[in-house]
C-alpha cells in the first residue's frame, strides 16, 4: 500500500488500528472509523458512541493502545443501572473451529469485562469500529 518502509513487507512486525483501517479501505473490506480516546479512564466516555455503533448494525470494533499492547476486539457493550459498564471482548489473535462457544470463553478468548479492567487508564487507545455501509449507521457522538 506504500505506508510502511519496503522492510516491512513479509516481516512479522505488527500494525496497529490505523493501519487496519487502511488495509479495509485498501482492500475493499468493511469501513473502518477511526476514534482516537487519549487515555483509558475515557472509555466510559464513548459507551454512548459504542453502544450507538453495535446498536445500528455495526461491526466489530478493533481496539489497539500504547501502554496496553494487548489487542482486543471488541462485539458489544452493556451498561448497567448504576456506573457498571462492561464490553464484550474478543481475543483477536484466535484462529480455528471451536468446539462450542463455551469452549472460547472457557479459554478466555472471549467474555463480558468491567470497563475499568478491560481498558489501562493510562494508555491511549484507538478505536476502529467497522461497518458495511457506514451511511446507514447512527453514531451518537459525531
Amino acid at each position: 500500500m506504500g505506508d510502511k518502509p519496503p522492510g516491512f513487507r513479509d516481516s512479522q512486525n505488527w500494525i496497529g488500528c490505523v493501519e487496519a483501517s487502511l488495509c479495509l479501505a485498501y482492500f475493499g473490506g468493511p469501513q473502518g472509523r477511526l476514534y482516537h480516546v487519549p487515555r483509558g479512564a475515557g472509555i466510559r466516555g464513548e459507551l454512548e458512541r459504542l453502544y450507538s455503533h453495535f446498536s445500528g448494525g455495526g461491526g466489530p470494533v478493533m481496539v489497539g493502545g500504547d501502554a496496553d499492547a494487548q489487542s482486543k476486539a471488541l462485539l458489544g457493550v452493556c451498561v448497567g443501572p448504576g456506573t457498571e459498564a462492561y464490553v464484550l471482548v474478543l481475543d483477536p489473535h484466535y484462529w480455528g473451529t471451536p468446539k462450542s462457544p463455551s469452549d472460547l470463553q472457557a479459554a478466555g478468548r472471549v467474555g463480558w469485562r468491567e470497563i475499568s479492567t478491560a481498558f489501562d487508564p493510562n494508555s491511549f487507545y484507538n478505536l476502529c469500529l467497522t461497518s458495511h455501509n457506514s451511511e446507514k449507521q447512527q453514531h451518537g457522538l459525531d
